[in-house]
């Protein structure tokens, strides 16, 4: 039944998105804040505790709730609930309209909105940034806001779910994610910091968490795309990238609609965390260019299509996978 709950999670999402400032956004960034104070004591499996406990509590109080209502109220009232789960985690317009606002600046030739946009997104000091880095970063962002908001949540939960876990992987994942993000150091002092034993704990959980969704995305991408060109990037320039699992869909990308992606990275705004919200996205280092055409304002729309084009694949595969599942 998971491929009903996704679909009507989407459906839902897209008619009325989640808003930017809501209560559950907000509590998990205090549970998060408050299990670094108590258990973050700076020793290496302290910072494994601190992990484990930010991350695997909310995923198991989901899923005794989607245990509870399957054996004791039916599974009708279990699917609503996989379907108000994914749809606080799932979805493009937790961040879609960042990209929409920069590119209809663009193509209305206000450069100086396309950079304040794209400033405000990624709380990044943009200065007097060229056009076309200005694409390139839209784009890059883009797209692996695309993966950890969509396909890296339909891989966990797909898996997850066929086990009879229920939503239970795509808060995983998103939390995984999100403490990545939120622990990670920004030279921000008005927060209590994460001691580098936890930073380094989660940064190794993310990496493991996300290695194989990551390749789905950027395999689901040749498929859509550029099948050649994007299976050349993975193979030969994934390395150009500082992150291995972000190197992987980026060097696909750029295969797959032939753009040249990587650079110097925008610098980041020390802000505190909690002016930001849940969906904000990591920065993204710098690195080496890959092989491609500069990016234009044309690409941003090649982008739309690869995204859209990598969502209906996702929901035919688990279209068939329910209808064999309920055949046999």
């Amino acid at each position: 039944m998971s491929f009903f709950a996704i679909l009507f999670a989407l459906l839902i999402e897209q008619a009325r998105p989640l808003a930017r400032s809501n209560p559950i956004h907000g509590g998990l960034r205090a549970w998060a804040l408050s299990v670094s104070r108590n258990f973050d004591a700076g020793g290496p499996h302290h910072g494994w505790v601190a992990w484990g406990l930010a991350v695997l509590v909310p995923p198991l109080f989901v899923l005794s709730v989607h245990w509870a209502l399957m054996w004791w109220v039916g599974w009708p009232v279990a699917v609503l609930w996989s379907v108000a789960v994914l749809y606080i985690t799932l979805g493009f317009r937790q961040f879609s309209h960042h990209f929409t606002g920069i590119r209809d600046a663009l193509e209305m030739g206000d450069e100086a909105r396309a950079r304040e946009r794209l400033a405000d997104w990624q709380q990044v000091d943009v200065g007097d940034l060229p056009r076309s880095e200005v694409v390139r970063h839209v784009i890059e962002y883009s797209v692996l806001a695309a993966h950890r908001h969509m396909f890296g949540v339909l891989a966990w939960t797909s898996v997850l779910a066929a086990l009879g876990l229920g939503p239970t992987g795509a808060v995983l994942y998103r939390m995984a994610e999100f403490v990545s993000r939120y622990w990670a150091d920004r030279g921000d002092e008005t927060l209590q910091r994460a001691s580098p034993a936890l930073r380094q704990a989660t940064a190794q959980a993310w990496t493991a968490i996300d290695w194989v969704p990551a390749r789905l995305t950027a395999l689901c991408f040749a498929v859509v795309g550029s099948f050649e060109e994007a299976i050349e990037g993975w193979r030969f320039h994934a390395q150009r990238f500082p992150n291995d699992n972000d190197g992987v869909i980026l060097a696909a990308t750029s295969g797959a609609i032939n753009v040249r992606l990587g650079g110097e990275a925008l610098k980041a705004r020390m802000q505190p965390l909690s002016t930001q919200g849940f969906q904000v996205d990591a920065a993204i280092g710098e690195s080496e260019s890959t092989p491609g055409r500069e990016a234009e304002v044309g690409h941003l729309r090649s982008v739309v299509g690869l995204v859209w084009r990598s969502v209906v694949v996702w929901m035919l595969l688990l279209a068939l996978l329910t209808m064999a599942n309920l055949l046999g």
